[in-house]
């Protein structure tokens, strides 16, 4: 076989190998050449994506600022709503002033309390108040805890003294539970000195003398003063007396005068109050009590408009004897008993109108006409101390205006309160004399450094 014939094969192998690996050559250079295109073009495109991403970033950050923000708003709101919504606890207080014919059951009817807690809080106080004698004025303090929507009466409280209160506190068993309590007391002296320009009540009323203590100093020299005609324009006095003060409600009680001075254009009157074997009273300079059987103006502040003696009468147009004084006073103003003793009449007693007498002794009694009306309590029989209120200033019976007529009655027959002599009290003696000598130095000296 010519050998030029076996190559042919061989020749058309190679052929096709040279063709494939041409073929496959152009192939790759085409995909890498698309491929440089492709990782150029990437290359190029890539700041815009990286730009992109920034500002996707960016905006998503603020996205999730403001979604932070909100969320803690809402934290805030639902906390807040936590607050509203959760349950409120208020303290309520109503404060009730007793009226005429208001009784104490009457008044927890108006503040709607149950029928059994009423008779759980009568009978409650009933243990330790007298409810009979509820005062008219006296305040009573209801408190109250309103909570989901639910009103309760936890505590009354009564005021009875400026010492001393009667609470009721309602316990875990919705029972209530009364006691009293002694409130602190705190205690100063105060000393006035007043010098008199019209009357001695309006000038101690100028230097802001507290008025029961001006009623007291009334009273204690209303045995020897008669205010209208002794007591002249620049006379003056002195004034030493107790203050209490309640830490709690921060009210103010006046306790007794201690020491007084009344300096007149012809007389000093200066008292001190000393307590004796026999209880406390006021002593002159020289141990000599002061207080005398009958008072000489029984009533407070009055003008006197009418003495004792013959005078034209008002009314009648003639002259009569007048046997008494009259005191002319706004109706209404209280009158006094001058002295201790017992209701002998009272009533209607004809031009006298609404008439009181006192009986005071075997030898004394006096009257007291004109009256608007009586004190409650006061009635034939009853026994009245000296000081004490029986009446109140009126226009009753045969009367121009409203003033009280005053008389003195010894031994059956009237006499001018103005003029009568009246034996004074005890005068102290040895031990109790020494006692209040020592005393009244240190009261008088006291009042000196402090005046």
């Amino acid at each position: 076989m010519n050998p030029s014939i076996l190559n042919i094969p061989k020749i058309i192998v190679s052929i096709l190998v040279l063709f494939f690996a041409y073929h496959f050559f152009s192939l790759g250079t085409t995909l890498l050449k698309e491929n440089k295109k492709i990782l150029l073009i990437t290359e190029k495109k890539q700041p815009i994506i990286d730009k992109l991403n920034n500002e996707d970033i960016e905006q998503k950050d603020e996205i999730d600022q403001v979604f932070n923000e909100k969320n803690a708003e809402q934290t805030s709101i639902l906390e807040q709503q936590k607050i509203d919504i959760s349950p409120k606890i208020i303290t309520k207080i109503n404060e009730v002033i007793v009226k005429k014919n208001q009784t104490f059951d009457s008044i927890l009817k108006n503040e709607k309390i149950t029928n059994s807690m009423r008779i759980n809080i009568i009978t409650e106080i009933s243990k330790l108040y007298n409810l009979k004698k509820l005062p008219i004025g006296q305040k009573i303090i209801f408190n109250y805890r309103e909570k989901d929507q639910n009103t309760k009466l936890v505590k009354i409280t009564l005021p009875l003294s400026f010492k001393e209160e009667l609470v009721l506190e309602n316990n875990l068993d919705n029972k209530f539970i009364a006691k009293k309590i002694d409130l602190p007391i705190f205690s100063e002296k105060k000393i006035f000195k007043v010098n008199i320009e019209k009357s001695l009540y309006q000038s101690a009323v100028k230097f802001k003398v507290p008025n029961s203590v001006i009623i007291d100093l009334i009273r204690l020299y209303s045995f020897d003063v008669d205010f209208q005609r002794d007591i002249r324009v620049n006379d003056n006095f002195v004034v030493m007396y107790e203050v209490f003060y309640n830490e709690q409600r921060r009210e103010v009680a006046f306790g007794n005068i201690l020491y007084s001075n009344l300096i007149l254009q012809k007389r000093e009157l200066e008292y001190f109050l000393f307590e004796t074997s026999e209880g406390i009273d006021y002593f002159d300079r020289k141990g000599k009590n002061v207080r005398k059987a009958l008072m000489k103006t029984p009533i407070d502040g009055a003008r006197l408009s009418s003495g004792f003696g013959m005078r034209k009468h008002p009314i009648l147009g003639y002259n009569v004897k007048h046997r008494g004084v009259d005191f002319a006073a706004p109706t209404g103003t209280p009158v006094f008993a001058a002295g201790n003793g017992k209701i002998e009449f009272i009533g209607t007693n004809g031009a006298y109108g609404k008439y009181i007498r006192i009986k005071h002794n075997n030898s004394y009694k006096t009257a007291y006409a004109h009256l608007s009306g009586y004190k409650k309590g006061i009635s034939k029989s009853v026994r009245v101390n000296q000081g004490e209120i029986i009446g109140y200033v009126g226009s009753t019976g045969r009367s121009t205006g409203p003033h009280l007529h005053y008389e003195v009655i010894f031994n059956g027959k009237k006499i001018n309160p103005m003029k009568m002599k009246l034996p004074s009290g005890k005068s102290l003696k040895n031990e109790e004399l020494n006692k209040f000598l020592e005393y009244s130095e240190e009261i008088f000296s006291f009042v000196i450094k402090n005046i």
